[in-house]
């Protein structure tokens, strides 16, 4: 569950896992109107230290709320009032077009709140990882919940 009740401190867990696709980053690209040569360029990006195009930032992040909202039952979905902000937020490493990422979260912080809906906020610490354990993505998120 998802409750402020239900959650503790030091709670943790781990969301499925995705593989990043072509079809994401053209997709993502297009939708946001990021065509900065670092995700579009492959040519242009094989003579750099990343040896080719990486993956926008902004697709990690969306992917990793995504991956946090899959995993959660349809009752737990209903427990989320609302995304209630981000801290620290830090891209740690590249991410490529076929690495395989998953969230870890911890539970770092519950806060209760006067709301007519809510309880309070928790704050959780956030890594999406790669397969091979290499974090890619590292904040702090807060969700409003009951």
């Amino acid at each position: 569950m998802t409750t402020f009740e239900s959650l503790s401190v030091g709670d943790t867990y781990e969301t499925a896992r995705r593989t990043v696709t072509e079809a994401d980053v053209t997709n993502f690209a297009g939708v946001s109107g990021d065509f900065n040569h670092h995700h579009t360029d492959a040519e242009r990006m094989a003579g750099t230290e990343y040896g080719e195009r990486i993956v926008h930032g902004a697709f990690v992040f969306s992917a990793m709320t995504g991956l946090l909202w899959q995993s959660r039952s349809p009752d737990e979905r209903d427990d989320v009032i609302a995304f209630y902000g981000v801290d620290s937020l830090r891209f740690t490493a590249p991410t490529y077009v076929g690495d395989t990422i998953h969230v870890a979260v911890e539970v770092l912080e519950k806060a209760e709140r006067e709301h007519p809906r809510a309880n309070g906020t928790i704050r959780y610490g956030i890594t999406v990882e790669k397969a091979d354990g290499e974090t890619v993505l590292a904040c702090e998120l807060l969700s409003l919940v009951r």
